[in-house]
């Protein structure tokens, strides 16, 4: 049971503290230059618990099964962080911008999972589409 909630919970404080952080973005400086610092601090970081958690470490190792994926995430990451940062210099709330663009995410994600990995699509994943189109009406509605 461990196996299955601690990595949900890691993400809950992550997306947390990520918000937090980039609410906090000086305005005074570009997003992008903001996060070259941050990406370096991932690297860092990332490096740092690779090599705690692997006994065998071998980076060369892991590299040569790359595919096509990791450079995808890591343009799609940069856009999500630039997205976050250019919503809060717009005025988002915290307490909507994260509410909004998850809750459109789910609903992509429904038709993602269907088209691309073949999931099906429920009669429960249908009214959760209302149940996030309500939501989106009631937390934007100004």
């Amino acid at each position: 049971m461990f196996a299955y909630i601690w990595p949900i919970a890691l993400v809950v404080f992550s997306n947390t503290v990520y918000q937090i952080a980039a609410k906090q973005i000086p305005e005074k400086i570009d997003p992008l230059a903001s996060l070259t610092v941050t990406y370096l601090v991932g690297a860092a970081a990332s490096l740092i618990f690779y090599l705690s958690i692997n006994r065998n470490a071998d980076l060369m190792r892991e590299y040569s099964a790359l595919n096509w994926a990791p450079f995808a995430l890591g343009i799609a990451v940069v856009g999500l962080e630039v997205g976050m940062i250019y919503a809060y210099k717009a005025g988002w709330p915290v307490s909507v911008a994260s509410v909004t663009h998850s809750s459109i995410l789910a609903i992509v994600l429904i038709f993602v999972g269907a088209l691309i990995f073949g999931e099906t699509i429920t009669w429960n994943k249908i009214l959760g589409i209302f149940v996030c189109m309500g939501g989106l009406a009631l937390i934007n509605y100004r």
